[in-house]
């Protein structure tokens, strides 16, 4: 099985997590930030990945620590569960639509971190500023040592906007970790 588990200590946060990347979606998140929650069951059940999240952070402060601290864990778990990534697909990329919204997502687990957040999404969900999804996904990729490209290609709602982009997120993760080989999925040999 290719699972990790991991806790994060720090004076904003204090994080407690597990991923299993051969689960069946199966889901327990409690970061003390509503929206947050709603998009991280969303990529566990959309990834078939389980995931367990316990964070408690400075939320008082604002919701800033919580999220990027959640993406640092999650792409650390993301790259141990990996190991050599022998066998994977490697590439992978998806188009979401989410009612009037559009995310396109690609992902290259390639060992070189990078992030290209194409439109940067702004304003409040609720009490959640929606400028930290692109803050998550930074921390991700750049801990589990991904090449992820986000683009909005139609916007809206933004609830639904957000949606469309971790719905996207998690069906890349599904396809880029699938075992289709016995090799690294490289022309050097390694990832």
């Amino acid at each position: 099985m290719r699972t990790a588990a991991l806790s994060r200590r720090t004076r904003e946060t204090a994080i407690e997590l597990s991923l299993n990347l051969d689960g069946s979606g199966s889901v327990s998140v409690d970061t003390g930030v509503g929206f947050f929650n709603h998009m991280l069951e969303l990529f566990g059940v959309h990834s078939g990945c389980d995931l367990s999240v316990a964070c408690k952070g400075d939320t008082d402060v604002d919701f800033h620590h919580s999220v990027e601290d959640v993406g640092i864990c999650l792409g650390q778990a993301f790259k141990q569960a990996l190991g050599d990534k022998r066998g994977i697909a490697r590439f992978a990329d998806r188009v979401v639509p989410m009612d009037e919204c559009c995310a396109l997502v690609a992902l290259d687990v390639s060992g070189r971190p990078f992030l290209n957040f194409e439109k940067k999404l702004a304003g409040k969900i609720g009490q959640f500023d929606a400028e930290l999804v692109e803050e998550f996904f930074r921390a991700f990729a750049f801990n589990a040592g991904v090449n992820l490209y986000i683009d909005l290609l139609k916007g809206g709602n933004m609830h639904h906007e957000a949606e469309a982009v971790f719905k996207a997120f998690a069906k890349c993760v599904q396809d880029a970790v699938r075992i289709v080989s016995d090799a690294v999925p490289s022309s050097k040999g390694v990832l």
